[in-house]
């Protein structure tokens, strides 16, 4: 049977908390979904921390020392994916455009590389560009994500190159023919975000089209289409994701947990003939090293 690496996207920094009980936030809950979902078939799990007060986004490294820590301690292996992104929320005053207005929430390039720097991940995201994002702008400068890209090579981590636009693929081309990405790269295709590129066929065929040709890639769609999203890509020759960072439900109305939807994905492979790689495989076939991280 064909292989395909699965990620499971355990918590995000949405505001989903309040939406669906499951969502994760403490370390132990997080930790205690990446390990159901590493039994229920996950390759990866893909890490946020959340403030275990508010159930909010938390950048605090020590939340993610905790979580990472549990998880390399269990018995079930899963590849970690911590993510890079940090704080890029920006919302302009409307009294002062100039300034950050309530709500908006910015790192610098070394403040959201500290959890991988710290921690050792095998992977971790890399957002390759600004976007619109709902009602904020999320922001990326190009000189702060060359900064973010060297930081990750001279950790040793694998960056998955996160892509919610097609100028997204074309600065991370450019991360890769500058050195900053080295070997083979890997690209994630965030797909249906407002107001990012949409979900469907015709555009994971186009990303696909302005990869370099020893890329491997990943797709998600948010909502309804995160499952959708799991075949489309898988048949396109993709690896996917699934996971309460992305949707909170299993079907209309039923609220899901993340070994649930890991559990639908991989029933979906299932009937195409695939099954997930198992940890070690997707270390072997993607270069990952796991060096010992300060836990």
């Amino acid at each position: 049977m064909k292989k395909v690496m699965l990620t499971a996207a355990i918590t995000g920094a949405g505001d989903t908390t309040e939406k669906n009980k499951h969502v994760p936030v403490t370390p132990e809950e997080i930790a205690d979904a990446a390990i159901k979902c590493a039994r229920a078939g996950a390759t990866v799990a893909h890490i946020h921390a959340r403030d275990p007060e508010t159930g909010g986004v938390s950048h605090d490294v020590e939340l993610y020392r905790e979580a990472v820590r549990l998880i390399r301690e269990a018995d079930e292996d899963i590849v970690i994916n911590i993510t890079a992104g940090g704080g890029g929320d920006f919302i302009p005053d409307m009294q002062n455009p100039y300034q950050a207005g309530e709500g908006s929430d910015i790192q610098t390039p070394d403040e959201r590389h500290e959890p991988v720097g710290e921690l050792l991940p095998e992977i971790c995201t890399l957002d390759c560009g600004s976007v619109n994002f709902g009602d904020m702008v999320y922001i990326s400068p190009t000189d702060w994500l060359r900064r973010q890209a060297q930081l990750i090579k001279d950790a040793g981590v694998k960056p998955e190159l996160e892509c919610f636009d097609s100028g997204h693929i074309r600065f991370a081309n450019q991360l890769v023919s500058e050195g900053l990405i080295e070997g083979e790269p890997m690209y994630q295709f965030c797909l249906g975000i407002p107001w990012g590129a949409d979900n469907d066929a015709e555009t994971i065929e186009y990303f696909k089209t302005r990869l370099p040709e020893n890329a491997h890639w990943s797709a998600f769609g948010i909502g309804k289409m995160q499952l959708p999203t799991v075949e489309e890509a898988a048949k396109r020759g993709g690896n996917v994701r699934v996971g309460l960072e992305d949707n909170i439900y299993l079907s209309k109305g039923v609220k899901a947990t993340n070994e649930e939807l890991v559990e639908k994905a991989v029933e979906i492979l299932k009937g195409l003939d695939m099954e997930p790689m198992t940890p070690q495989e997707a270390r072997e076939k993607y270069n990952l090293t796991q060096p010992k991280g300060d836990n």
